[in-house]
């Protein structure tokens, strides 16, 4: 432990309490953006589908801008957006809160302003938290990088993901215990908390961390630009990220289309905190035991069996409405269901995961594997984009809002086919897994006809 600087553990602190605050309000910011602001669901899928993808794409830029001006520079900016953010979201539903009362069940909540321009004050707020994010993601990482040696570089990415999954779990532990307790504002409640977390990271940079990063260095926005067009023009690149993306389509309904789900279909006794936290425990018990399972085959391989997974866990969660039974092991079949789920879909990312960035360094040009790896998490910026939209318009055709009908029957009767939702992931899934059989197909072609002109 002691072998690792000062500025190595301050980094992954602040990583910490960061993953801290994104998660708790990420796991409900579909439910955040329409029980408190009136969003409807599709509108709530594609402003949390944009901010998500956004978070994807814009670290290599702002990595690029941040090697420029030093690391404790780019954290003492991305905390203070962070902070302001956070707080915002906070402070807007209560700011116009007189605009937009409306009683539910003899209960008055902020609804949003439905028919007015100031609902979309939302936005640039959310943009604040998207900048500071995208800063974090590309400087914690680069001081992990820089703070260590060849030596004890390993076991500091380890201690990273680490932390990472450990801020994870804590996140999303919060939420249920504020939803539970004060309803629809537990929800606004928990961005004062993420506030609080940041501020705290942005108090602990400003106190403690000392960067041995020299501004100036790294690539430019020129360089970074051209490098984008060049993985966007290599076809097999390209390809292979549409294909993963499908995997993380589904993935990605763990935030955009669970927490609603589980809500709407079990009632407000559900957990959707607490299920969503089976994901990263069952990735940090199963991941090295499978990528050394795995060690011999080939990346394409490991990659192709996880595929298999991911449409097997989307029809997994569908039995959930389809179980006759009151309980299974004491929980929902719906709750039951959906953790049988993603503990699918946390093996099937053990499976992909890893060797994915491994294969995709292989398909960069020689020299430029760094600068091409950048890019390796445009996968998830084309899947959450539509990720959530999809989740959007799903929901309000077959898991509408149940504020919207009259009676328990008539919401039954709208919700007798959700189970649909999970069918539209499993055609995605597959579609993705044979897509992968191919590609590995002409790649292995590929490659022998390459090996032959040699």
């Amino acid at each position: 432990m002691a072998k690792f600087t000062k500025a190595f553990w301050v980094a992954n602190t602040v990583e910490l309490l960061e993953r801290l605050a994104y998660y708790g309000v990420f796991i409900v910011l579909t439910l955040y953006l329409s029980n408190v602001w009136g969003f409807s669901d599709v509108e709530a899928g594609i402003i949390s589908g944009v901010f998500s993808a956004s978070l994807y794409l814009l670290p290599t830029f702002l990595g690029a801008y941040a090697d420029r001006i030093g690391f404790r520079s780019s954290l003492l900016i991305a905390f203070a957006l962070l902070t302001l953010g956070y707080a915002g979201l906070g402070v807007l539903p209560t700011l116009n809160e007189s605009a937009g009362l409306v009683s539910y069940a003899n209960e008055t909540v902020f609804s949003g302003l439905r028919e007015s321009y100031l609902q979309w004050s939302i936005v640039p707020v959310m943009l604040l938290i998207v900048v500071g994010g995208a800063f974090i993601k590309s400087v914690i990482s680069g001081t992990v990088a820089k703070e260590t040696t060849t030596e004890n570089r390993a076991r500091g990415f380890s201690v990273f993901y680490m932390m990472v999954n450990i801020g994870a779990f804590m996140g999303k532990s919060v939420v249920d215990p504020l939803r539970k307790s004060l309803g629809d504002s537990g929800l606004i409640y928990l961005n004062y908390f993420a506030a609080t977390m940041t501020l705290l990271a942005l108090c602990t940079v400003f106190f403690l961390y000392k960067s041995t990063k020299n501004a100036g260095e790294g690539k430019s926005f020129r360089e970074i630009g051209s490098a984008l067009l060049r993985v966007l023009g290599n076809v097999r690149l390209l390809a292979l990220l549409l294909i993963v993306s499908g995997f993380w389509i589904i993935q990605g309904q763990l935030y955009a289309t669970m927490p609603k789900y589980v809500l709407r279909m079990i009632g407000p006794e559900a957990s959707p905190g607490w299920y969503a936290n089976v994901n990263p425990l069952v990735v940090v018990v199963t991941v090295n035991f499978i990528t050394s399972l795995m060690k011999k085959r080939k990346a394409l391989t490991s990659m192709t069996v996880g595929m298999l997974i991911i449409p097997l866990s989307a029809l997994a969660m569908s039995f959930g409405n389809q179980i006759g039974t009151a309980h299974i092991l004491g929980l929902h079949p719906v709750a039951f269901m959906m953790i049988v789920g993603i503990i699918m879909q946390a093996i099937a990312e053990s499976f992909i995961s890893p060797r994915y960035l491994e294969y995709f360094s292989l398909q960069a040009p020689k020299g430029e594997e760094g600068l091409f790896l950048g890019f390796s998490h445009l996968d998830s910026f084309f899947s959450y984009l539509f990720a959530f939209g999809i989740s959007g318009f799903l929901l309000e055709k077959y898991c509408p809002d149940p504020r919207n009908f009259a009676s328990a029957a008539d919401y039954a009767a709208a919700t007798a086919h959700a189970h649909y939702i999970w069918y539209v992931f499993v055609a995605i899934g597959l579609i993705s897994a044979v897509a992968l059989l191919i590609y590995g197909k002409i790649a292995a072609k590929s490659q022998k006809s390459e090996q032959g002109n040699d």
